[in-house]
């Protein structure tokens, strides 16, 4: 009984992750996503773009990745991709809290899935790049998709895109390229990503 006890402490646990909400918009720019929709999206994605990884993965190891890759935000809040400030500490706020959160289940599960999230985290694996590009590339189809409204909100540059993104194409040249040509390119013409290179 302790064991499923504690396995239904961790299912309570991470259902705080409904209520920590990102700087994407929806597709529809009615609002903006939480970080369940944002794990949910990437968990379809690895399954509908498996077939453009530039090596042979194991979509359900990538599955689980994505699954559990934020659920350190409960602890240490969404950190926004171009925030400079809140990016020099979040290493430090989402260690703490994957020691928190992992060992909240049975010993063996939490060295699994406290594995997992490291194995994301080092970007090392065929897993990890592809699980890493689709976290990359999933904010990009949805400011895309709504006109570029965060983009926009928050003044973001294309260094600042191309930056971020360097090892993107690492999990997937094919489907970085295409992002680039069809969703990044679009909106520095348009002026939702503001041209400075």
């Amino acid at each position: 009984m302790e064991r499923l006890n504690r396995q239904f402490d961790f299912i309570r646990e991470v259902d705080k992750i409904k209520q920590i909400f990102r700087q994407s918009y929806i597709c529809d720019g009615s609002r903006k996503e939480n970080d369940a929709e944002h794990s949910w999206h990437l968990a379809l994605m690895a399954v509908i773009l498996s077939e453009y990884a530039n090596e042979k993965i194991d979509v359900l190891k990538v599955i689980s990745m994505v699954l559990i890759h934020d659920i350190v935000e409960i602890d240490a809040g969404d950190t926004y991709a171009y925030d400079s400030a809140g990016n020099a500490t979040k290493r430090e706020r989402e260690l703490k809290a994957a020691e928190r959160i992992f060992n909240i289940l049975p010993k063996d599960q939490a060295l699994y899935m406290r594995g997992l999230w490291d194995e994301f985290e080092e970007r090392a694996t065929p897993e990890s790049k592809f699980a890493n590009m689709l976290d990359r590339v999933q904010p990009l189809t949805l400011n895309d998709a709504s006109e570029g409204k965060a983009w926009t909100e928050h003044n973001v540059k294309l260094s600042q895109v191309i930056s971020r993104n360097e090892s993107t194409a690492e999990g997937s040249e094919k489907v970085w390229k295409y992002v680039r040509n069809n969703m990044i390119e679009p909106n520095v013409k348009k002026g939702s990503i503001i041209e400075d290179m």
